[in-house]
């Protein structure tokens, strides 16, 4: 299955993004945040507009999520790890409870939360997703962040104010 291609969205030109990114499988991390940089910048977003900060694992990733969502300097919250099975179900219990926290938080803050977490059986799938053959997930969740942020711009309501 393909990721769908981006969409063109107006945002605002001083939209910010905040980046999470674990410390755990850092090369593949890495990757992510590398290809994540570069695609919001690509996107209108320079580096000088994103905030990132590195937690220690996946588990991690939606407590500093929410932490950046509630300064409420951010447009939208990106969340990149790599969990990857192993022999014993520590796989099962990270991944889950890393994606529904995830998921909390942006239902939560009523902001996107990007799930940037790669959640493989084994290394070579992990690099198929890291700019192999199966694209890279951290290009495609700069551009979740950045066409969510449009969508959410359009859907919030403005400010009226009152005669």
């Amino acid at each position: 299955m393909k990721a769908p291609a981006a969409i063109a969205t107006r945002i605002p030109s001083s939209a910010r993004v905040g980046v999470v990114a674990a410390r755990f499988n850092a090369e593949l991390v890495d990757e992510l945040l590398k290809g994540c940089l570069q695609r919001l910048k690509e996107l209108g977003i320079p580096a000088a507009r994103v905030t990132v900060e590195r937690v220690p694992g996946a588990f991690e990733l939606p407590v500093a999520a929410q932490a950046l969502c509630r300064t409420k300097r951010y447009g939208a919250v990106i969340c990149l790890g790599a969990v990857v099975r192993g022999e014993t179900p520590h796989f099962d219990f990270v991944a889950g409870e890393c994606a529904r926290g995830i998921a909390r938080v942006g239902l939560d803050e009523n902001m996107p939360v990007i799930f940037g977490v790669l959640t493989t059986n084994d290394d070579d799938q992990a690099w198929a997703r890291a700019g192999g053959k199966h694209g890279h997930v951290g290009k495609q969740s700069a551009e979740a962040a950045v066409e969510m942020i449009g969508v959410l711009n359009r859907l919030r309501p403005k400010r009226r104010v009152r005669a």
